[in-house]
């Protein structure tokens, strides 16, 4: 379907009456609006569109454009973020809203909005036909820990260790890795750091596991309850996260919660769940946003990129390259 197209002054005449959720909305089958000019139209005449399920994109130098939920800087790249929304239109507009409504929120609440979305689209069809054409996969028992804890008296230093699977984020490592760092907040101040074994920091959630818990409900409240977003972000100023190789989903996730995040030149950064069905679901919708913004992280998810270490650098995703 070919996305929708608004000048500033026919998306100001549109939003202004009261049949604006008759022209946009992902039941409309309208999951992103595209504005023209963007930095021309009003924050009262953007405000109807924000509170509708569609991914507002506009046309706009960055920074210039303050309400929309991704800005592009020509009518192209707003039509390549647009095809993508109609491609995973549940996905896309669910993490528009979360994203905007996050904005501001404590942390707790704000993951309790990730997940309870997250799970909505477990349960949903763009999801199952990801899970349809990914296949069943099934892994074998692994005898090391998947979480390395190396405490020298001055710093602790977790290493995840999943080497040969270049340390995708399985249950077991997320158990560990809460059990270590609930330890680590009861006891001193020293600092922590998190790097990974192996040729890669983490490439994201084991796809062994996805969809491995049937009912959603349950997912959430076990996401909701072993965590280990809202321990990173409770000891983030203690926190440094050395990140090399290939860092996806869960990986970029709770990197964004330290106070530091260090990357050698060889790292790459990948958010793929809107292409999965899904948002980020280990507190990438809360701290990736605050460190590159709700604009950029929504237009990131949106294209699917992987970006190496300095765009990572530049937009403030890492604080070092070396």
């Amino acid at each position: 379907m070919k996305p929708v197209v608004w000048s500033a002054d026919e998306a100001a005449a549109r939003l202004a009456g009261p049949t604006a959720d008759l022209d946009a909305g992902v039941l409309r089958g309208v999951p992103a609006i595209v504005v023209d000019d963007a930095h021309l139209l009003a924050p009262d005449a953007l405000r109807p569109l924000a509170l509708l399920p569609v991914v507002c994109i506009g046309v706009a130098a960055a920074g210039t454009a303050a309400g929309f939920d991704a800005v592009a800087g020509d009518i192209d790249a707003a039509r390549h973020l647009a095809s993508a929304a109609h491609e995973r239109p549940n996905a896309a507009a669910s993490l528009a809203q979360v994203l905007r409504a996050s904005e501001g929120l404590a942390t707790d609440a704000a993951l309790l909005l990730e997940s309870t979305a997250y799970a909505t689209l477990q349960a949903g069809p763009e999801f199952a036909a990801w899970l349809a054409g990914r296949g069943r996969r099934v892994r074998p028992e692994e005898p090391d820990a998947p979480l390395l804890v190396d405490d020298d008296g001055e710093r602790v230093l977790l290493t995840l260790n999943r080497p040969r699977l270049r340390n995708l984020f399985s249950a077991a490592m997320r158990d560990a890795l809460v059990e270590a760092l609930r330890g680590l907040a009861a006891g001193d101040d020293r600092p922590i750091v998190v790097e990974g074994a192996g040729p890669a920091f983490c490439a994201g959630g084991d796809p062994a596991e996805f969809g491995s818990v049937d009912d959603p409900t349950t997912a959430h409240l076990i996401r909701t309850t072993a965590n280990a977003a809202p321990w990173m972000d409770r000891l983030a100023d203690r926190i440094t996260v050395r990140v090399h190789g290939a860092s996806v989903g869960a990986g970029v996730e709770l990197a964004a919660f330290a106070r530091r995040v260090e990357a050698t030149a060889d790292a790459t950064f990948c958010l793929p769940e809107v292409s999965m069905g899904l948002i980020p679901g280990a507190g990438g919708t809360v701290g990736v946003p605050r460190r590159i913004g709700r604009q950029r992280t929504m237009a990131w998810c949106l294209g699917g990129a992987t970006i190496d270490a300095e765009t990572a650098l530049a937009w403030g995703l890492v604080d070092e390259v070396g």
